[in-house]
């Protein structure tokens, strides 16, 4: 089979396609004498990805647009930039500019370096394949804060409790956003961040839950397990926030994915160690009306066996004597 056809193939058979990028790597190779560098074919892959595209019109509308046309340099009618009095200008004095325009973007690559694109490199090691793959998949390719999809707007991998907070590198302190609100989260950060910290620290000296004396089994920066004191079952476990607040609903989303996380560790230790175990009840008791007495906010997850009890149907629908069957 001659290499046009096994080109061929692979293009219309063989070829998986979650993004453009395969068939404009392998056009750019065609269209270059069969050959280019990394940083070439990044630039067509780049000129391809719409979501890229957007983001570079965003700042062209947002930012440098804006900026010249306060100075009067450039005027926009319906979509499109004018440049003010481009007809007066004869070719030697455009090439000139053009000349100058070079010259003032050299200077600043030297002055700045690679810093004038931290605003998207980040200025940190790219985050693993396998563990955006899972932040992702999480997040259903959604951003976590608007909502927009992967296929319309760009996600990337954000640390929920910044690095220079000392956020660490783990799943539990990942979600997926789209370019747009990590931009705007980043913009806030200085204001939001350090309020997050000392929300984070807010501890209660008088809280059994503050000051817990039970072994701890799991531990997160933002929340730990231990096992309840008063276990209605064999394996009972409390997962607690370490912030001291009451209310369950005020959990913030870096502390909801913490005790998730601990949640799923717990489970599995205990199904390990434990084959009899077929389910669990998840709780959480929260105002006085419901039952609470601690008011730390607390998840229980509490093992359940065959035969535990003569009639589990309806689990939590029982806090209602007799309303567990329907």
């Amino acid at each position: 089979m001659g290499k046009f056809h096994i080109l061929a193939e692979y293009l219309s058979k063989r070829m998986r396609m979650s993004h453009v990028y395969q068939p404009v790597m392998i056009m750019k190779l065609l269209s270059n004498d069969g050959k280019a560098k990394a940083d070439e074919i990044a630039l067509d892959l780049v000129q391809n990805d719409l979501s890229q595209v957007e983001y570079y019109t965003e700042r062209v509308n947002q930012m440098v647009g804006k900026v010249l046309r306060n100075n009067q340099i450039v005027v926009k009618e319906g979509g499109e930039y004018q440049l003010i009095g481009f007809e007066e200008l004869s070719d030697d004095e455009r090439q000139k500019l053009i000349e100058l325009c070079a010259t003032k973007i050299n200077e600043y690559k030297e002055k700045r370096g690679m810093l004038i694109w931290d605003h998207r490199r980040k200025n940190r090691s790219p985050i693993d394949g396998s563990i955006r793959y899972q932040v992702l998949n999480r997040a259903n390719n959604v951003c976590e804060l608007c909502g927009i999809p992967s296929d319309v707007r760009a996600l990337e991998v954000d640390h929920i409790v910044p690095k220079n907070w000392n956020g660490p590198d783990e799943l539990s302190n990942y979600q997926a956003l789209c370019y747009k609100c990590n931009t705007n989260k980043r913009d806030t950060d200085d204001t939001d961040f350090r309020n997050r910290v000392q929300l984070f620290g807010n501890r209660n000296e008088h809280c059994v839950f503050c000051n817990v004396q039970h072994e701890i089994v799991f531990e997160h920066p933002l929340a730990y397990v231990i096992q309840d004191k008063f276990a209605v079952t064999p394996g009972h476990h409390l997962i607690i926030p370490k912030r001291h607040f009451d209310n369950y609903f005020e959990l913030k989303s870096a502390e909801l994915l913490a005790v998730n996380e601990l949640l799923l560790k717990t489970k599995d230790k205990l199904r390990n160690e434990d084959p009899s175990i077929e389910g669990f009840n998840i709780g959480i008791n929260q105002g006085v009306c419901a039952g609470q007495t601690i008011f730390h906010a607390h998840i229980h997850l509490i093992p359940r066996r065959k035969g535990d009890i003569e009639h589990p149907t309806g689990g939590v629908r029982n806090v209602f004597p007799g309303k567990g069957g329907y």
